[in-house]
């Protein structure tokens, strides 16, 4: 098989690939610009939420039931137990309290980005950061290496590396 094959296969392949993964590639995309943002409010939105606590819980096992990071009590005042996000009521056992979370939408394409072997689509993950590399190695091959814009493609690749070196040890 010729160069000019090779070169057009690749192409075929680097199209329809493309295609396919559109929507996950979208998604990723979306999500992981919603990642960057993980530790701030942006994009979450507010909900209250009642839960059942254990009476004469402590207030480890409090923040532990309620799955609140680094619970602090703020006041007690008689049976109810104030903390920063709601307020807990001892003798019923039920805390109200407020939480912000990513809409359904966001937080399910969060979770499948953050996907590890701890989760069954981690499958998913690995083929499409294959898929992503093949499109890497294939974009090389769409141009014949003789071709002007192959050159100028490869001045590119240099710029990219250097920025990727750059971001990453500066």
């Amino acid at each position: 098989m010729n160069n000019r094959k090779i070169s057009n296969k690749f192409r075929i392949y680097h199209r329809y690939l493309g295609f396919f993964l559109a929507g996950i590639m979208a998604m990723y995309a979306i999500s992981g610009i919603v990642l960057i943002f993980r530790s701030t409010d942006a994009f979450k939105i507010e909900k209250t939420v009642e839960k059942e606590v254990a009476k004469g819980s402590s207030e480890e096992q409090i923040g532990k039931t309620l799955r609140i990071r680094d619970f602090k009590i703020d006041r007690t005042e008689g049976d109810k137990v104030y903390f920063e996000q709601g307020v807990l009521n001892r003798t019923t056992g039920i805390a109200t309290y407020k939480v912000k979370e990513l809409p359904f939408i966001l937080d399910s394409f969060t979770k499948l980005h953050k996907a590890n072997t701890n989760r069954p689509l981690f499958f998913l993950n690995i083929i499409f950061g294959l898929c992503l590399l093949f499109f890497v190695v294939s974009a090389f091959w769409m141009f014949m290496p003789s071709t002007r814009i192959f050159r100028k493609g490869i001045l590119f690749t240099v710029g990219g590396i250097i920025l990727t070196l750059l971001l990453l040890f500066v």
